[in-house]
């Protein structure tokens, strides 16, 4: 017998708008009543606001322990491939406990941000000698655990990755503890799928690393393996990745990709940074998302997807923290709009028309294009009946959001407030979050702790 929730809200985001005195009820993690303009019974735990948690479409959780190592400048002129070499030395020494540890607060800390369910874009897969472990999902199993830990939805992404750049050229050593043929990468998502079967709402997709790290045969190979699952890839991040496929095959990443491919509503292009007019076109006619992760396209100096130009024609896009360099649902919102702002030298660039609110646009936006890219089309999304009891309150007595009502508080909350403004979480009807900190934040942390003393020992 599932336990029963109840929680009463003097006003709340549902599909439909905004709603006055909102009464939810769950059951079993997923949302069983939604009732407006009703007065709250005995029992009800009362909020003053509630919103639905954020999907983050895209994560590396390993990298949470290199946030920050890697802001020293080189010899030469710094990049997404320099970093890209840091990166590798600190992946090298990670072992399942490590791993664990670092996704675990890593996790924790997105509940506390904001984001509810995840999609792990995990390559990670072999020892530090790059020799698959007995079980070839090992560490996709300490992933998994991690997100049980902490309470978090869970798409796992296992990542294809086969070759060290376009048309088949030879991995590097670094590159070791990703590589698999088609046939190890199918035991690999077997044993990922066996790794979420007790996960509420987990599910997993497949992840091709990115036209440079698998042949055109190896990429129809994984999409089928994928099932009916999602299926997301790095496209066109850097310009010299674009340079290199067009020296390759004579098209573009993503035209290229368009043309050989059946992208459908199932895929999501991540990054899609120097997507073309026409590619642009392409992307939104078939209906796929884009996932955006603009804190580290930031970081990385990866360049500015026009999204504005997106937004016309429709497209879809979801939201992502990539490297969990700071792990703010907000700010990821935020920075995306100032992006715009720089690049078009105007202001609520990303806003629907005249009077809209950008903050509701973009809370929208990333709420619809995540859910699509981490759970595909189906099911419900938002706080309405069938839907996981997925939400966020906000402290409406933080001082950036008092005297704020409706769309006045999402604007307040993404462009002047931030994670700080996040109170209480609840993932699947359990509260994980309570006061902006999460239930096991001072154990995470110790564990993450430890386990960093001995990566950098």
């Amino acid at each position: 017998m599932y336990a029963m929730t109840s929680l009463w809200f003097e006003s709340a985001l549902l599909p439909s708008g905004w709603a006055r005195h909102v009464r939810i009820t769950a059951r079993g993690g997923n949302i069983d009543q939604v009732a407006s303009g009703t007065a709250a019974q005995p029992g009800d735990e009362r909020h003053a606001l509630a919103l639905p948690g954020l999907p983050n479409v895209h994560s590396h959780a390993f990298q949470r322990g290199l946030a920050g190592l890697t802001e020293r400048r080189g010899p030469g002129a710094d990049s997404f491939w320099s970093w890209r070499e840091l990166m590798y030395r600190f992946v090298e020494r990670i072992g399942p406990e490590e791993l664990e540890a670092l996704a675990a607060l890593c996790f924790a800390e997105m509940l506390e941000s904001g984001f509810t369910h995840v999609g792990e874009f995990h390559y990670l897969h072999h020892d530090q000698a790059g020799t698959p472990h007995a079980d070839p999902g090992e560490l996709a199993a300490r992933l998994a655990a991690a997100a049980a830990y902490a309470g978090i939805g869970l798409t796992l992404l296992p990542v294809f990755y086969a070759h060290g750049g376009f048309g088949g050229t030879p991995p590097a050593a670094r590159q070791r503890r990703f590589i698999s043929d088609p046939d190890g990468f199918a035991r690999i998502v077997e044993s990922c799928r066996r790794a979420v079967r007790g996960l509420a709402g987990a599910s997993v997709g497949v992840a091709p690393h990115s036209l440079r790290a698998v042949t055109p045969q190896e990429l129809a190979a994984v999409a089928t393996i994928a099932q009916r699952g999602v299926i997301h890839l790095h496209i066109a991040e850097q310009l010299r990745e674009v340079e290199e496929c067009v020296a390759w095959s004579g098209r573009r990443p993503i035209a290229w990709l368009l043309e050989h491919q059946a992208v459908d509503e199932r895929w999501c292009l991540v990054h899609a940074t120097h997507a073309a007019e026409a590619e642009l076109t392409g992307i939104a006619a078939r209906g796929a998302v884009v996932g955006l992760c603009p804190i580290t396209e930031a970081n990385l100096g990866d360049g500015i997807f026009p999204a504005a130009r997106f937004r016309v024609q429709h497209g879809r896009i979801g939201i992502g923290s990539d490297s969990n360099i700071m792990l703010d649902a907000a700010a990821e919102l935020r920075t995306l709009e100032y992006s715009q702002r720089l690049t078009a030298r105007a202001r609520n660039v990303l806003a629907a028309g005249s009077g809209a609110s950008t903050g509701r646009c973009l809370f929208d936006a990333a709420l619809a294009g995540g859910r699509q890219a981490l759970r595909g089309t189906q099911g419900e999304t938002g706080l309405c009946a069938g839907a996981p009891l997925d939400l966020i309150t906000l402290a409406v007595g933080h001082p950036a959001l008092l005297a704020r009502q409706e769309d006045e508080l999402l604007d307040s909350w993404i462009f002047a407030a931030g994670r700080e403004a996040i109170d209480c979480v609840w993932r699947a009807g359990e509260r994980v979050v309570s006061g902006g900190r999460h239930r096991h934040r001072d154990a995470a942390v110790a564990r993450y702790a430890t386990a960093l003393r001995r990566l950098r020992a």
